[in-house]
């Protein structure tokens, strides 16, 4: 494992990167001032920007930690306006495991944003921290955040019963994950394709 922070990631529409505080009223209004966004998640709604500017801050100040990892999430036809946020929630160095958390404004639902930026971040663990694994739950009621985890070939393990508590209260959360062997060998199948089809 060799901790690097966060660094900025590129996919093909998408840009992740450090917040600061000159986007404390796009986030909170793209995203953390509305209820329905936040339903499934562990943080109530924003009631104003003033708490909004105080998270980001604390963000901005833990990007000196090396093990800080907390992007926002912005469009290439975009530059400068977060929509989502995606981070590691949790690290487990002894297993070389990070677990992932992500949120969308609700106007880009359904685009295959979240996928796209989730997969970026699944990249960036294995390539550049070398980490093992890569995990991320969601409430059984939220099944489109499972289909996210889906489409990045994350694997579902299990649900823990009564797991995790969010704005719900206490939920059953589906878990999924992706180990490093299995990352490689469907990156080494894509080379494969590319090879074939030159």
């Amino acid at each position: 494992m060799e901790q690097k922070g966060t660094c900025p990631i590129e996919t093909g529409r998408l840009y992740l990167g450090r917040f600061t505080m000159n986007d404390v009223y796009a986030v909170y209004e793209n995203w953390a001032k509305d209820p329905y966004v936040t339903r499934f998640l562990t943080w109530p709604a924003h009631i104003n920007p003033d708490i909004t500017r105080q998270i980001l801050l604390e963000w901005i100040e833990s990007y000196l930690k090396p093990d800080f990892y907390q992007w926002g999430i912005t469009r290439k036809d975009d530059p400068g306006t977060p929509i989502g946020t995606i981070s590691a929630v949790k690290i487990d160095e002894e297993t070389e495991t990070v677990s992932i958390g992500y949120c969308l404004g609700r106007d880009w639902w359904n685009q295959g944003i979240m996928s796209e930026a989730l997969w970026g971040v699944i990249r960036f663990f294995f390539e550049e921290v070398h980490l093992n694994r890569v995990e991320a739950c969601h409430d059984i009621n939220n099944p489109a955040s499972g289909k996210v985890m889906e489409k990045c070939h994350m694997t579902y393990e299990g649900t823990l019963r009564q797991g995790g508590r969010n704005n719900q209260g206490i939920v059953d959360l589906a878990v999924y994950s992706i180990l490093r062997e299995e990352y490689e060998a469907l990156q080494n199948m894509k080379q494969e394709k590319r090879l074939e089809e030159q």
